[in-house]
């Protein structure tokens, strides 16, 4: 069996600073300990307890070398490296089951931390079919095009409260801290962390066993409707003889498959940073 794993920061135990998230923060040593300490308790319990023989992890925030791989067992491949094509998914096709750790709210919730989907540097708001998703339901929706279900996302309560209980009930959802605001959090201390996440990666390898999990699928062509932050990029994205503006900072177009609209979606991110290093130079 193959597990995939796709591992985020903002989600995470304890990951409350921006200074937490860059490669040049105070405290990035720290979260890069956190994230590998999540992951590897995942990995270890779905080798060891679930027999699972490969287990591929995601390393998916920012410049996506976060994981410290200096002792990575054999059973374990990493992806890391940005900008990759698939972004968060990267090497999860022909996986049986994906893990989403450390995953957060989508842009604009309340009570949460670092809320935003995809880019905090471009995009306001996203829709998949008029369905508004998180970082969660977009890879959720991929990976359901390839039939590969969630068993189990790990993060932010603001998200585990609402889109893993109505997009993906059968999911196993840990809640690893609960956000005062966007800056701040409670969350359990390290070792019941551990005893969560591990009880949790047990109970979603039995759900897999009892085939209760489902690919979470949408209709094709699938429409995509984005909001940016600024009039800008949606300047930059209507360039694109395909992509209809709605209004000032809203665009519209229509893809054949899920997999062609993330590419798409990660293109116009890309642009929008390009513009965005134009203008402030």
């Amino acid at each position: 069996m193959r597990a995939f794993i796709s591992l985020d920061l903002e989600g995470l135990p304890h990951i409350v600073s921006r200074e937490h998230l860059f490669v040049k923060g105070a405290l990035y040593a720290e979260a890069r300990k956190i994230a590998t300490e999540v992951v590897k308790v995942v990995a270890e319990t779905l080798h060891h307890e679930a027999g699972v023989e490969e287990v591929v992890i995601a390393d998916s925030h920012g410049p996506m070398v976060n994981v410290l791989v200096e002792d990575t067992p054999s059973y374990v491949k990493v992806v890391r490296g940005f900008p990759r094509p698939l972004s968060m998914v990267a090497g999860a096709k022909g996986s049986d089951f994906a893990i989403f750790l450390g995953y957060h709210a989508k842009a604009g919730s309340g009570k949460a931390t670092f809320d935003h989907t995809y880019s905090s540097a471009s995009i306001d708001k996203l829709e998949i079919n008029g369905i508004e998703v998180s970082e969660t339901l977009l890879n959720a929706y991929l990976l359901g095009e390839w039939d590969v279900p969630v068993a189990m996302v790990a993060g932010d309560k603001s998200l585990i409260e609402t889109d893993i209980k109505e997009h993906l009930p059968w999911a196993v959802g840990i809640v690893l801290k609960e956000s005062f605001g966007r800056y701040s959090a409670i969350s359990p201390g390290m070792e019941k962390i551990r005893e969560l996440l591990r009880e949790g990666t047990v109970e979603a390898f039995e759900r897999f066993k009892r085939e209760e999990l489902k690919p979470l699928k949408t209709e094709t062509p699938v429409e995509v409707k984005l909001r940016f932050l600024n009039s800008t990029y949606a300047e930059t994205a209507e360039l694109l003889p395909f992509v209809e503006r709605l209004n000032g900072k809203t665009v519209r177009f229509s893809a054949k498959s899920v997999e062609e609209a993330y590419k798409t979606i990660e293109v116009l991110i890309f642009a929008s940073a390009g513009v965005s290093s134009i203008v402030n130079r």
